[in-house]
């Protein structure tokens, strides 16, 4: 098992199936840096295109399609004392016909962020806000492996593969599952935020250049169909389409498939139990495809004696 150090020099756009750069076995673990959502590294220097860029991918030795990717993030922390989010609320997430006047200051917040003491505080432009410092809860937006049939889907977007997700529960210390669909599985991350609400609503979360170190695991399949994860209290299931209805679907869906393939749950069970105790989140509701989480605790597992980690 090697740890490897790894410093981007160039970024894509796109997830697909591009030249790797850097090949990693089973159980090796990677530390490296993301940029931020405009290309703005550590230093506050743009080196790439603005679009999510992505750092990676890293090809893991032996995947196969079928197989499954098991990535852990070990950390995720910024490594800049500056952010930025939009401004306003994004018009399709509010009533048809509401005007708000968030005009002051233009389109763009500025965050400053003290990663030592592990606070965010808005400081351009002034609000009454000036002075409060909330604690940070570092994410990944975007992440995942290249897609089937030859695909490069933009950053922007997200579907089995992974993609631009935005949600705040992918932190330090979840372990994500993707279905491999290349030789290599190859692997990208990027779009670091320090702090985020549910579903985006602004378009950014607080965007800001990441430190990252992570670890991957291959699996052999059957892979589920959309990307899976869990931390030490949740499973967790990603649908991600839309309209919102069909991403909650493709989630749930995928929440059974686990429960009865992956857990042993017959039908009746699976079903009765996610009726009465599951939980769902809100990922990205700005980009083209919204994401939803389908989440179940596993001390509700536990008590139907399912072994679960």
């Amino acid at each position: 098992m090697a740890h490897h150090q790894f410093q981007p020099i160039s970024y894509y756009h796109t997830l697909g199936s591009h030249e790797p750069v850097l090949t990693v076995a089973s159980g090796d673990r990677v530390s490296t840096c993301t940029v931020d959502a405009r290309g703005y590294d550590a230093q506050g220097v743009q080196v790439t295109e603005r679009g999510n860029p992505m750092t990676g991918p890293f090809l893991v030795e032996g995947a196969q399609p079928g197989d499954v990717l098991a990535v852990t993030f070990e950390r995720l922390w910024p490594n800049r004392t500056r952010g930025w989010t939009r401004a306003a609320v994004a018009p399709h997430v509010l009533e048809p016909g509401y005007r708000h006047e968030v005009t002051d200051g233009g389109q763009v917040q500025e965050w400053a962020i003290d990663t030592a003491a592990g606070t965010a505080e808005l400081v351009q432009p002034p609000t009454r806000l000036a002075g409060v410092r909330w604690p940070l809860a570092p994410m990944l937006g975007c992440f995942g492996v290249a897609p089937p049939r030859g695909q490069a889907l933009s950053t922007a977007t997200a579907s089995t593969h992974g993609g631009n997700m935005d949600y705040r529960g992918f932190a330090a210390g979840v372990t994500v599952y993707l279905p491999v669909a290349v030789p290599g599985a190859l692997f990208f991350l990027g779009d670091g935020h320090a702090l985020q609400g549910d579903g985006e609503i602004v378009g950014t979360g607080i965007e800001i250049s990441f430190d990252v170190t992570f670890s991957v695991a291959l699996r052999p399949g059957p892979a589920g169909e959309w990307p899976r994860a869990e931390n030490s209290e949740w499973l967790m299931t990603a649908g991600n389409a839309r309209p919102l209805d069909q991403a909650l679907q493709h989630a749930t869906t995928e929440m059974l498939r686990w429960l009865e393939v992956g857990f042993g749950l017959d039908a009746s069970s699976a079903h009765a139990l996610l009726g009465q105790w599951v939980r769902y989140d809100v990922g990205n509701v700005f980009d083209p495809a919204y994401t939803i989480i389908c989440k179940v605790a596993k001390s509700i597992l536990r008590q139907t004696g399912v072994a679960v980690s």
